[in-house]
């Protein structure tokens, strides 16, 4: 693999650190802010609603800048806004400088898993988008339990200065280590909204919005669910974070290793045993162990669903994937929103911190429906068929590979 992955890696990182890291902070942002745990969660609404609209708004914007110098600015964006977070007066502000830093997410991962598969043979880009990604998973061993921990010791803002300490090494990571790509030719902004009309992207986009927000309807509430229900600790949530991201980096490679061989069986097996999973946390979620567990599962199985799906959006948008592949990102995080919410409004009608739990199974399942459908249309059609982005052969031509 290139070493330029490494550099999207570091990017990927900073970025994983800061949209994970407010969940084990929820206790402690609604205390010093004096709101109820359900109006904290809407920092993680209001972040992962922030890269629904950035990720289009800010790669449409980037069209006809080159793809480092895009990645390096929107690096840019997401230090100022970690950096307003970390100096909130008010929780208004502080949600405020979540969104700002929200506006680089989408866009960073939708170009930089372009620019990954750019780098590789195309039997090897599931796996690229994978390493890239890593970072993120990463982020969830390293990054957001020793944020949580800096964050209930020396305070959550202590935590978000660092997080904008990590977007500028993430800067420079870039900057020394990413090649200058050339723009693609012969394709624009009509091109990319092509992919837009395909059937099958569309039906990507909403497993990805249903299958990664059941994850997150069980994550966002893990700190009161593990401290009221299980009986952990307040300092227990630290490590229960770090099983969660090693689950994560586990799910997210061996999602990149089979998508490359068998692309849709991967997507069958990883969001049916994620809607199982998911049923039965609201039962393991009384015994410690049993709880400790499932959280790596559900980390494992929902990021083994990443880069089948990332793949999947950039097979059919061939020729145009910048846009779509953005908008994918975005997709991720309309599902951690539409869970967040979903998951207060259970907590708040009085179902207990558990019942979240049964909102991601539901999800879930909704998303197995949703892959069968897909490749039942796919079959029925024949071979798959990529949007014709551009005007030569090679921006013609599928290449779908599972």
């Amino acid at each position: 693999m290139p070493l330029a992955l490494l550099a999207l890696a570091i990017g990927a990182f900073g970025i994983g650190t800061t949209e994970f890291g407010i969940m084990g902070l929820l206790p402690e942002v609604a205390g010093d802010f004096g709101v109820s745990i359900p109006t904290a969660g809407l920092l993680v609404t209001g972040y992962a609603l922030g890269v629904v609209i950035g990720a289009p708004l800010m790669t449409v914007l980037g069209t006809r800048v080159p793809r480092k110098r895009m990645l390096m600015l929107l690096m840019g964006i997401f230090i100022a806004g970690n950096l307003l977070t970390a100096v909130a007066p008010v929780f208004a502000v502080m949600l405020i400088g979540r969104v700002v830093a929200s506006l680089a997410h989408g866009a960073f991962f939708g170009i930089g898993s372009v620019v990954a598969a750019e780098l590789v043979a195309p039997s090897k880009k599931a796996g690229a988008i994978a390493m890239m990604f890593t970072g993120l998973t990463v982020a969830n061993v390293i990054g957001v339990p020793l944020g949580t921990l800096v964050g209930q010791h020396a305070g959550w803002r202590v935590t978000f200065g660092i997080v904008a300490a990590l977007g500028v090494v993430g800067l420079a990571g870039i900057a020394k280590l990413v090649p200058e790509l050339p723009s693609p030719q012969g394709v624009h902004l009509r091109h990319e909204l092509a992919a837009f009309k395909n059937t099958q992207v569309l039906l990507a986009m909403a497993m990805t919005v249903l299958g990664f927000g059941g994850v997150f309807a069980a994550i966002t509430y893990i700190a009161p669910m593990m401290t009221h229900v299980t009986g952990f600790a307040d300092g227990s949530v630290t490590w229960l974070l770090v099983l969660f991201g090693l689950g994560m980096v586990g799910g997210n490679l061996v999602g990149g290793k089979f998508a490359d061989r068998a692309l849709m069986p991967m997507l069958y097996v990883s969001l049916g045993a994620l809607a199982v999973v998911l049923a039965l946390f609201t039962l393991t979620a009384h015994s410690k162990i049993a709880a400790a567990v499932t959280v790596a599962l559900i980390g494992a199985l929902g990021f083994a669903t990443v880069p089948p799906l990332q793949k999947r959006v950039l097979d059919q948008a061939h020729g145009a994937p910048t846009l779509a592949s953005a908008v994918n990102i975005g997709a991720f995080n309309l599902g951690n929103a539409l869970s967040a919410w979903l998951g207060g409004i259970v907590i708040a009608a009085g179902f207990g911190y558990t019942s979240p739990n049964w909102v991601g199974a539901a999800l879930a399942a909704a998303a197995l429906v949703l892959a069968f459908l897909s490749a039942a249309l796919e079959r029925r059609h024949g071979a798959p068929s990529a949007v014709v982005a551009g005007g030569t052969p090679a921006g013609q031509r599928a290449s779908v590979h599972h």
